[in-house]
């Protein structure tokens, strides 16, 4: 599901849908106040909370991998969106599937242990007992179940905070300057043009340590260039992994973008493939997609690895250093 286009656009008033809806946004950021004001589980380990401020994708899952090659002794608590699973589990990339425990957890497992909870006090505490040095949360900024003794907000350069609104009027879950004053980092993602363009528009907000990265394939030797591709994607900005594959060389013949977390259904898998063959196409998707798909039909399918890459980590590794 796309976003509305009068999301977007920072530069200009807000249009007639964003006005109309507004009474309804300003609500819904006090509700989000209001929530965020409790008082949560304190771990006995330190916890990093990486949370947005937009609904959608941000990149949190890139800077979560990232964070994980920098600390020791991490342990990652999820809700694990769209899984079936109410938890607290500890993710078993050899037992588990998407639907169970969603995909983001089940890529993370790969690299640290992973516990998904739909009550992420819960999750946090089996984390605890599992011996976790620390906990990060993925997502569960505006969550206050359980108290965040260092927040990460990660937002898509390119596209900023949006109009700036809370929804339903914007892409906001609350106002900007309230969300910023609560965090203790920001992490924008994006190229140069992206970055400049997101330290004009709201800078000004910006009071707060501000680390920049971007996106980079991962080198696995596969050549993509020249290369004819039917890609495919279900994450919150299908887009950028479209550009990404044709930076590399890739010719894409058929780009397909399914809503976020979208199950792969054998019926859409069956006609993907089929159109990739008739095209004389390679099917290639997300590192986040390739989690979703069934055991079988994974060799049928290439996938692009792209890692987070952060010009200067120091201000959060100072950050991080005080916890202990």
């Amino acid at each position: 599901m796309r976003p509305p286009a009068f999301w977007m656009n920072p530069r200009t008033a807000p249009g007639l849908a964003a006005r109309l809806l507004q009474p309804l946004g300003f609500a819904y950021g006090a509700a989000t106040a209001r929530r965020v004001a409790r008082t949560g589980y304190r771990a006995s380990v330190p916890v990093i909370c990486i949370g947005n401020l937009n609904v959608g994708g941000t990149g949190k899952t890139p800077a979560t991998l990232a964070l994980l090659m920098r600390v020791s002794g991490a342990q990652v608590v999820s809700r694990g969106y769209g899984g079936a699973l109410a938890g607290p589990v500890r993710v078993d990339p050899l037992r588990h599937s998407a639907a169970e425990v969603g995909d983001e957890p089940l890529l993370l497992a790969a690299f640290a242990p992973t516990w998904v909870a739909k009550d992420r006090a819960a999750g946090a505490r089996a984390a605890e007992a599992a011996g976790a040095k620390l906990i990060l949360l993925d997502d569960g900024f505006q969550n206050p179940s359980v108290h965040k003794d260092l927040s990460l907000i990660v937002v898509d350069a390119e596209r900023g905070f949006g109009n700036g609104l809370c929804l339903p009027a914007g892409p906001l879950r609350e106002p900007v300057a309230a969300g910023l004053a609560r965090a203790h980092a920001l992490l924008s993602i994006g190229d140069p043009a992206a970055q400049e363009r997101f330290q004009r528009d709201w800078g000004h907000l910006i009071a707060l340590p501000h680390l920049r990265g971007v996106l980079r394939p991962l080198k696995m030797g596969m050549d993509w260039q020249g290369q004819r591709v039917l890609a495919f994607a279900g994450i919150g900005h299908p887009e950028k992994f479209f550009a990404t594959l044709r930076s590399q060389g890739a010719e894409i013949v058929r780009a397909v973008s399914l809503d976020d977390h979208q199950p792969l259904s054998d019926t859409l898998l069956r006609r993907l493939e089929a159109e990739a063959d008739g095209l004389g196409a390679q099917l290639v998707t997300t590192e986040k997609d390739q989690v979703r798909l069934p055991a079988s039909f994974r060799p049928k399918v290439l996938t692009l690895v792209v890692r987070l890459e952060v010009e200067d980590w120091s201000a959060l590794d100072h950050a991080i250093a005080g916890l202990a």
